[in-house]
Order: C-alpha cells, then structure tokens, then sequence
C-alpha cells in the first residue's frame, strides 16, 4: 500500500504534477523525491506513480527516479523560460527515450507509447504531456502568483484569469493580506 501524497496540490496534468514534486512548506523547499515526510526517495516515486495514475504501468525504482529527476528540471527551466534553447533541448533529450506507434485495434486506430527503456516511461509521459499543454494552451500554464509559492498549474477557468494554485490556500492568505492592509489605512 502507497503512502498518502503529502502535497498540497494534485490532481494537475502529469507535467505540471511532476513540477509540483517540490513546494514551499514552512517557508523551505520540501521535495516528495527527497525523503519529505519520513518517505524514502523511491517511496516518494511511488506515491507520484499512484497520484498520476502511472503506477500499474511503471515500477518505483532507483533508476526511474533519476529518470524523472532528470525530466522534473528539463520541465522547470522550460517552463519558466519557454524562449531557452537548452531547456527545450533537455525536454527533447528526455523525449528521445519513448515515441508513439499508431496502430489498429478492434476499436480503429490506436496508440501505443514504446520506450527504449522502461524505466524512461515516467519521465518521458510528463514532457510528452508538456508538448500536449503547449499544443492545446500554453498560456493556461501558470506559476502561482504568490511570491511564496512554487506550485504550477494548468488554468482552467472559463476566462482564464487564474492566479493562485489554490484559492484555499495562497489565494486566501493574498486576500486575508490586502484585506488587513486596508484595515490598517482606516
């Protein structure tokens, strides 16, 4: 039985949830893949696989790890730089380890991802999915606007106008800010 995820958001497309492996807690940096509450790093990477729905497809193990480790920084420069050409090249590095074969099923056409190692297969779905949001909106791909956080998410709110990565969280400390700002004018 998988730990339960101990993250404050889940639940994104997988690229943004690999970002989101990392968050601010108590004012530091906790990171799932980095033993964060009491979890080994690969027991980190299981509670990912389960949270994703990766789990009955890839193992936890060692050398996933260091796979989607790889993956989770190509992802973060490049989305917080989409105009760098490294990051890009690092994404497509990561992207090179998996491709898709168009194939006929009883149903019609299918996919089938193929992987040259399996253990690219987490790592290689999270950048697959990052070119998925980049095709479909890329300006739906948000930072939380609070200068505490560092949780991603993908907006999508009807006019698109999201700020926070969760109105429970960073956006009620944002509005409990402003509102004691102005009681303090008074």
């Amino acid at each position: 039985m998988t730990a339960a995820d101990p993250r404050p958001l889940t639940g994104e497309p997988v690229a943004l949830d690999l970002l989101n492996t990392r968050w601010m807690r108590e004012g530091e940096i906790t990171d799932l893949f980095a033993g964060a509450f009491g979890l080994s790093r690969v027991e980190g990477l299981a509670v990912w696989l389960e949270s994703t729905g990766l789990a009955g497809r890839f193992r936890a193990d060692a050398p996933t790890l260091v796979h989607l480790l790889t993956a989770r920084e190509a992802l973060a420069r490049a989305v917080a730089d989409p105009a760098d050409e490294s990051a890009r090249a690092l994404v497509d590095a990561v992207l090179e380890h998996g491709r898709i074969r168009a194939t006929l099923t009883a149903e019609g056409p299918g996919e089938r991802t193929e992987f040259d190692d399996r253990t690219w297969g987490p790592a290689w779905t999270a950048a697959r999915n990052y070119l998925e949001l980049l095709d479909s909106a890329p300006d739906r791909i948000r930072a939380c606007a609070s200068e505490t956080c560092v949780l991603h998410f993908h907006d999508t709110s009807r006019n698109g106008t999201r700020r926070w990565c969760s109105m429970a969280a960073c956006g009620n400390r944002a509005k409990a800010s402003r509102h004691y700002a102005r009681t303090r004018e008074r």
